[in-house]
């Protein structure tokens, strides 16, 4: 269970008053636990001893240092994850260890609360994990593990949850606003912290992030392939896809792909994909690819979205570009380069990213979140636009352990949006200019010739 959010929000009065009951009420033997033992005795060990007296519960605990005992046989006992020789060791004169309540669980290593899981293993009783905390920094190693993961119950709670704030707690809490925007956004707001300058706008990313929905489809294609050509490719919905659809293909609007391939700091093949419209962010391609499933799932998905305009990232790896080309796939984004042979310029596909062009795609992409940001649908792709900063020198860059696939991948689309049209596109029957007597293709005759869709 996590317990997470802004500061003041009740979390760790709740946690203790909840497992009070428990204690009274199940079968149940309870290790709390922070990073260093003496931050627990006038926090956690004191924050019982208040619920306990509060609700007049003396009679039925036995109180000593840093330990709890409940009349019907469930212990609590208290420690600090600096000795982790003691955690090993701990015992309760009734029963296993079936719960571990992990306060301010931002403080503790990862493999610290691996540990702590190790020792919930075995026995016959329900074992349960409980953490609380502030959100730091959304480079934390506790939001992949444990929320991102869905591994986790989650309650997000802010000030405006505990209606016995004071006024002046709130104000308190409030004024940061103008003072200190990280301290606002964690711990007035509870979202998660971006420590640095960040180079998009944090607000308006966190605003939104708090607004956006749920893809209404997530999976990935499924298709025939033999060598030369991609034949009965099919949209399959599948929560673990690497494809998330926000918009399903409108038809005859026009669409623009994009794509940034795995290169240095890179893990993950990325694409976006654009209603070349509305500039709506449609749909969002991550995974850890080979080159060249990347480049059919990314053919697949352009045919998907109307034979969408694909712009893929030409610096590490052209492959992609090519292989599309040998399997047909021709509308791609077109830049001009020099032909070292001829010093004259030349056409060639893929865009390419240099000092010229990625500071340009990368301004483009900040003004749409500062002026258009509910185009922009994807969690992932917010949330790394958060750990996106300048560096000491100046210069825009993920964060050390972030990545900036998915930001690549939308500046590409956003600017290679003006070679592909930006209106809605007629049929071509309603055209009065031009007229078709199709007849209507009869099996009995089908010797003299074969069915072809007139689009």
């Amino acid at each position: 269970m996590i317990f997470y959010g802004g500061g003041s929000s009740g979390k760790s009065h709740f946690v203790v008053q909840m497992l009070v009951v428990w204690l009274m009420s199940i079968k149940m033997n309870l290790l709390v636990v922070r990073q260093t033992a003496n931050t627990n005795r006038d926090s956690t060990f004191a924050l019982f001893k208040r619920v306990i007296h509060d609700w007049h519960l003396e009679k039925l605990f036995k109180i000593t240092d840093l330990r709890i005992r409940c009349i019907n046989g469930n212990e609590v006992i208290f420690r600090g994850l600096d000795d982790s020789e003691k955690i090993k060791s701990i015992t309760f004169e009734n029963g296993e260890l079936t719960h571990i309540w992990i306060e301010e669980a931002t403080e503790c290593q990862e493999h610290d609360i691996n540990q702590l899981k190790v020792r919930l293993r075995g026995g016959t009783e329900r074992k349960q994990m409980i953490l609380t905390f502030n959100p730091v920094s959304i480079n934390h190693w506790i939001k992949p593990h444990f929320i991102d993961s869905g591994l986790a119950t989650v309650c997000h709670s802010t000030y405006k949850d505990n209606k016995f704030l004071s006024e002046e707690d709130k104000k308190t809490l409030e004024s940061f606003k103008n003072t200190d925007p990280y301290y606002y956004q964690v711990y007035c707001l509870g979202l998660w912290g971006v420590l640095g300058k960040t180079f998009f706008n944090a607000e308006k990313i966190n605003n939104r992030l708090a607004k956006i929905k749920e893809p209404i489809l997530t999976g990935s294609f499924s298709y025939e392939y033999d060598g030369l050509k991609i034949k009965n490719a099919k949209f399959v919905p599948n929560k673990d896809g690497c494809i998330k659809i926000y918009e399903l293909p409108k038809r005859n609007y026009p669409y623009v792909l994009s794509g940034d391939t795995a290169g240095e700091g890179s893990d993950y093949y990325t694409g976006h994909v654009i209603n070349n419209v509305t500039g709506n962010q449609a749909a969002v391609l991550r995974k850890q690819y080979d080159a060249d499933e990347y480049t059919r799932q990314m053919i697949c998905l352009g045919r998907y979205y109307n034979e969408a305009l694909l712009a893929i990232e030409a610096n590490f790896d052209t492959y992609p570009i090519k292989e599309a080309e040998r399997l047909g796939y021709i509308k791609q984004f077109i830049r001009e380069k020099e032909d070292t042979y001829t010093d004259k310029k030349v056409k060639a596909y893929g865009f390419k990213t240099d000092k010229v062009t990625r500071p340009l795609i990368l301004s483009e992409l900040q003004a749409i979140v500062n002026d258009h940001i509910d185009r922009i649908n994807d969690k992932e792709t917010l949330e790394e636009m958060l750990t996106f900063v300048r560096n000491e020198k100046g210069r825009p860059e993920a964060q050390e352990g972030a990545h900036d696939d998915l930001i690549m991948a939308l500046a590409i689309a956003y600017y290679a949006r003006t070679q592909q049209s930006m209106k809605v596109l007629e049929d071509i029957q309603k055209q009065p200019t031009i007229n078709f007597n199709v007849e209507r293709y009869d099996p009995v005759y089908s010797d003299i010739g074969i069915s072809i869709p007139v689009v």
